[in-house]
């Protein structure tokens, strides 16, 4: 998506940050704009909307703009803005209010592989209690027909022993499948 600016002033709409600070309790007016959680995302550059500039969006009130932006999708929740941030702000709780937000309205994810990564990544930690990159990366290739665009680094990986073949046991594996009954499966209908 390309944004253009414009010259017409932009009135302030404080309401949209209101309902994130309320639902999340991350104090998102608290944001003066130091761009230390851009400058530690690793995932900024593939993001239209870098998380400064979310934050800054949020106070505009932009809540279509960000919602079906690429941004909220690439996030990887590494929490790095919010381990650097001098004020605190949790912006990946945010991005996954915000995801949660568009999924409930039915706004369409800009690349279906995002998408589908999501859903991967989930149905991976569902069935084993956390991430198994093997069986996940796997199940990604298959499903996106992606084979061999990354090949390279991968069997890398898996040489070093970065990559470990069998999933571990986890404790509770029967609670964490319940607990995705109860939240993911009913949030985007039983499909994971």
């Amino acid at each position: 998506m390309d944004y253009q600016l414009s010259e017409k002033p932009v009135a302030q709409d404080l309401s949209f940050a209101n309902e994130i600070i309320e639902a999340t309790g991350v104090r998102v007016d608290r944001c003066y704009q130091c761009m230390t959680c851009t400058l530690g995302c690793p995932v900024a550059d593939a993001m239209d909307f870098p998380p400064n500039q979310v934050m800054r969006l949020i106070d505009l009130g932009a809540e279509e703009v960000l919602l079906s932006s690429r941004t909220i999708w690439m996030c990887v929740t590494c929490e790095t803005c919010f381990a650097r941030c001098p004020n605190q702000i949790d912006t990946a709780a945010v991005m996954d209010y915000l995801r949660e937000k568009a999924t409930a309205k039915g706004i369409a994810v800009p690349e279906a592989r995002i998408q589908l990564l999501h859903k991967v990544f989930a149905e991976n930690i569902k069935s084993f209690g956390k991430v198994h990159e093997a069986t996940m990366l796997m199940a990604y290739k298959l499903k996106s027909r992606d084979f061999f665009s990354d090949m390279g680094i991968g069997l890398k990986l898996f040489l070093k022993g970065k990559i470990p073949l069998f999933p571990s046991k986890v404790k509770g594996l029967d609670e964490i499948k319940r607990i995705f009954e109860k939240t993911y499966d009913q949030t985007f209908g039983g499909r994971s």
